[in-house]
């Protein structure tokens, strides 16, 4: 049986940029074979803001894993119970939002990784291995070495611990949530301001120190990406579904109005 593949991890293993798309209106599993068209590596699955049930991400996380892109889901801040039942239905990581101190990183590993990192519990017939009937040893090593962890710093507080959050074993990315950051600071939408920047610098100072990969959310403009890309980040949420498919849309109604 071929061994699970996570396509952006393997692209950070190998000093590549992971690109991801998040979906929050889409609830068709064409999105996985979309995006993996458009040149994505993996989905944003958002739980925290949509309205999207486990029952959708199971489809959506089939469909990406037949596709060949990497199902992420994106958890509400504490419901690490929801993200193992995501997990189970064919997720291969779990984004958990605000998370602020070594503690909740920790918590994150003890519920996501298997033993002897963690004490996720083990189940049956995996999307990951296709449903079949697949050894323990086998589920809990592989699944434990595809399963990508993404912790989400967001806070003042956050960027404070970002050191000894990036030192938990198990954690794989901190994502930097640029947004909710500037709202914590008092200044909603200054993505490039220098409080900004020195976030950037101190998450991506980290993840190097301590061999995780730094991550990029909310900086959808091409200059800004281009030069946040360009500090060191390497996972990077590139867009999401509706704001793409509202200005690609725009654009065409403007221009078929201009024919006339």
């Amino acid at each position: 049986m071929q061994r699970v593949a996570n396509v952006a991890r393997e692209r950070l293993v190998q000093g590549g940029l992971a690109i991801g798309m998040g979906v929050r209106g889409m609830r068709g599993v064409e999105v996985a074979r979309v995006m993996k068209t458009a040149g994505y590596d993996f989905l944003f699955i958002d739980l925290e803001h949509g309205a999207t049930s486990v029952e959708t991400v199971f489809g959506i996380a089939v469909a990406a894993l037949d596709a060949g892109i990497c199902p992420l889901v994106r958890v509400p801040h504490g419901e690490l119970a929801l993200g193992t039942r995501c997990l189970d239905a064919g997720a291969l990581g779990i984004v958990i939002p605000h998370v602020d101190s070594a503690d909740e990183a920790r918590a994150m590993v003890d519920a996501f990784r298997f033993t002897p990192m963690g004490h996720r519990s083990i189940g049956g017939a995996y999307p990951q291995f296709g449903f079949a009937s697949v050894p323990a040893q086998q589920v809990v090593s592989e699944l434990n070495e595809a399963t990508l962890l993404v912790a989400m710093i967001e806070t003042p507080r956050a960027v404070e611990q970002v050191d000894a959050i990036a030192a938990v074993p198990g954690i794989d990315v901190l994502l930097m949530g640029t947004n909710d950051l500037c709202l914590e600071w008092g200044i909603p939408g200054q993505l490039e301001s220098e409080r900004v920047v020195g976030a950037i610098d101190a998450v991506v100072a980290a993840c190097r120190k301590h061999g995780k990969w730094p991550g990029l959310g909310g900086v959808y403009g091409r200059e800004l990406m281009k030069r946040y890309i360009g500090s060191g980040m390497r996972f990077v949420l590139a867009g999401n579904d509706i704001s793409l498919l509202l200005a690609a849309a725009q654009d065409q109604a403007t221009f078929a109005r201009s024919c006339l």
